[in-house]
């Protein structure tokens, strides 16, 4: 059995929440090349997060803004389906996929000594990539923090996310190393 990375599983669940809430079998080929409704509650899949309901997670989650620019559009916060994972923020429209949030992770297994870092607002990030989207971890924080953007959302989510993280979550040395 392979292993599934916590990327991928974050990539996938967006794409299955899109699946789920946008397209479903239709008898009519015309309706068949719209655009799938996103405008519903967004189904994240639960992912292993053991610190999401800290007070760190907390503290980042308040802070968070209602909106983020996405390659020049506004995306408003989007209404989470119940059950709805703690420390899970997002951001999207019914003419684009979300952008998502998640605090409190487990380290990710990613994060290596030679792990190639990118420091944005003085945040340590580490980017992963899958298919049509990438995920950004935040690693030099007191919690694991892991933003999921489509290919096409350009940098302002990234940018905002990061401001808020430094204002809301102390900086500390990032361990790459891992558990022994």
């Amino acid at each position: 059995m392979v292993a599934v990375g916590l990327p991928a599983l974050l990539a996938a669940g967006v794409a299955a929440a899109g699946l789920f809430f946008g397209a479903g079998v239709k008898d009519d080929p015309v309706a068949d090349t719209t655009a799938p409704d996103r405008s519903g509650p967004l189904a994240l899949v639960p992912v292993p997060a053991a610190a999401a309901g800290s007070e760190e997670c907390a503290a980042l989650l308040s802070g968070l803004p209602m909106k983020l620019v996405s390659n020049g559009v506004t995306l408003p916060r989007r209404e989470l389906a119940a059950p709805a994972p703690a420390g899970a923020v997002a951001w999207g429209d019914a003419e684009h996929d979300p952008v998502v949030l998640r605090c409190g992770l487990d380290r990710p297994a990613e994060l290596k000594p030679d792990s190639r870092l990118r420091s944005i607002s003085d945040v340590q990030w580490i980017e992963v990539s899958e298919g049509g989207s990438t995920t950004w971890f935040v690693v030099d924080r007191p919690v694991y923090v892991a933003l999921t953007v489509p290919s096409d959302s350009g940098t302002g989510p990234l940018q905002d996310v990061s401001t808020t993280v430094r204002d809301s979550l102390a900086a500390r040395q990032v361990d790459t190393a891992g558990p022994n």
